[in-house]
């Protein structure tokens, strides 16, 4: 038998002072409080993390193939979309590839593949965005018109639909469909099935073109959602005096977007001629990948904040049972028990004190979660945060490791309170009140 433990379990269960029971209960709560902020807070944060890249990647995909003399603005470069390299593009599967940091930046054999990614093309969509004014007989606006095919994936785009469907195409004639963002369509006063003029400028000439609105999308992104609609882009190629098979650029759609700069610097240095470019999104739109990356720092500040307070309160209670248990000290002692064994009697005690309380953190912050998930409960400002509520992603792994990690953190951290264990003799012991 494991007499520490044993005792341990004695004393857990035994009557102690009313102080000290409130002493153990607010222990018990600081850790079940600090476990319960931690995963509403990765859940939180991962969940936002998902929501806003798969709202980013539905409208834009994953890597951007245009003109290699095409700047960072809206100019409009033609290139072929029936070139045979992407016939190459939308046969990749599985790419092997060699880490960057392996043996520590020693240079490696290029043919040294080490690595392997997730997954590979999903498919390879046309597309050309060009700037045109949208008017009604009340009103008018400046926007951006994306046009695509009929091979288009909506499936990423469906989600965001709030009113209406995606816009239809015929085979022989483009669509006269256009579909608006909420954002527009409320600043225009217009709804699904109102017809509107969109007007362009060739050639210092005014072209005029009459759509009926197909639906309304709403990503909560509002950098896109105050500027852009889609089209069939064949109108926009009519407009532009382009031929069938003349775009702007080929939108890239991976399996998974985590292959999305290893794929996208294959395609630029092993598929692509030098008259082509190949980029990734998250190159392309900079500014909010690195705002999503602070993401991570707040979320690293929090759960290191709550293992400290867990910590605090573990070492407060702790100090409070040894002294309570002084007498006990002393009587152990003066049968020979060594001071590392006393130690560990407390130790257990701690240890069952944080067990209850990632017992009950663990019950709180998941039902809240799910609460959350399935209820929507907490709203939040969507033109701030691009989201209208608080998105929830609950990580088996990562909460499995939350619960491991503060366990094995605050234990070791109690070992040091524990020295006092030692400054404590059997006759100053028995004698103590």
């Amino acid at each position: 038998m494991n007499i520490e433990h044993f005792i341990a379990k004695r004393i857990s269960v035994a009557n102690s002072g009313s102080f000290t029971r409130v002493i153990v209960r607010i222990a018990i709560a600081a850790i079940a409080v600090s476990l319960s902020v931690m995963i509403l807070t990765t859940s939180i944060i991962s969940g936002f993390k998902s929501e806003i890249t798969n709202k980013i990647f539905g409208f834009w995909g994953h890597i951007h193939i245009t003109d290699s003399n095409i700047n960072r603005s809206f100019e409009l470069t033609p290139i072929n979309k029936t070139d045979k390299h992407y016939d190459a593009i939308r046969n990749i599967k599985k790419l092997e590839y060699q880490s960057d940091d392996k043996n520590d930046g020693a240079p490696v054999k290029r043919n040294a593949a080490d690595r392997v990614t997730i997954g590979g093309v999903k498919g390879v969509h046309p597309y050309i965005i060009l700037p045109g004014l949208l008017s009604t007989k009340k009103s008018f606006h400046g926007m951006l018109l994306k046009g695509v095919d009929q091979n288009y994936d909506w499936n990423r785009m469906r989600p965001f639909i709030v009113d209406g469907k995606v816009i239809s195409f015929k085979e022989d004639t483009a669509s006269s469909e256009i579909l608006l963002s909420k954002n527009i369509a409320d600043k225009m006063a217009v709804k699904t099935g109102d017809k509107v003029i969109l007007s362009f400028i060739r050639d210092n000439q005014q072209i005029k073109r009459r759509l009926q609105i197909s639906g309304i999308y709403n990503t909560g992104l509002e950098e896109y959602d105050k500027r852009f609609g889609i089209v069939d882009i064949r109108k926009l190629q009519e407009i532009l005096g382009w031929p069938a098979t003349d775009v702007q650029g080929m939108e890239v759609v991976l399996d998974d977007f985590r292959d999305m700069d290893v794929i996208s610097d294959y395609i630029y240095y092993e598929l692509l001629p030098q008259k082509f470019y190949a980029e990734s999104i998250r190159a392309k739109f900079p500014s909010i990948f690195e705002w999503l990356g602070l993401q991570d720092i707040n979320e690293k500040i929090i759960l290191e904040l709550m293992i400290i307070v867990a910590i605090i309160n573990m070492i407060t209670v702790l100090l409070i049972l040894i002294l309570e248990r002084t007498q006990m000290i002393g009587i152990l002692k003066s049968l020979g028990m060594n001071n590392w064994n006393i130690r560990k009697i407390f130790l257990y005690n701690a240890g069952y004190i944080i067990f209850y309380g990632l017992l009950i953190g663990n019950s709180v912050g998941l039902c809240i979660a799910f609460l959350q998930k399935h209820f929507k409960f907490i709203t939040l400002d969507e033109a701030n945060y691009y989201l209208s509520t608080a998105p929830i992603q609950i990580n088996w792994t990562t909460i499995l490791i939350l619960n491991l990690s503060t366990f094995l953190i605050t234990v070791i951290a109690l070992i040091l309170p524990t020295l006092l264990v030692t400054r404590i003799t059997p006759v100053r012991a028995l004698r103590f009140e």
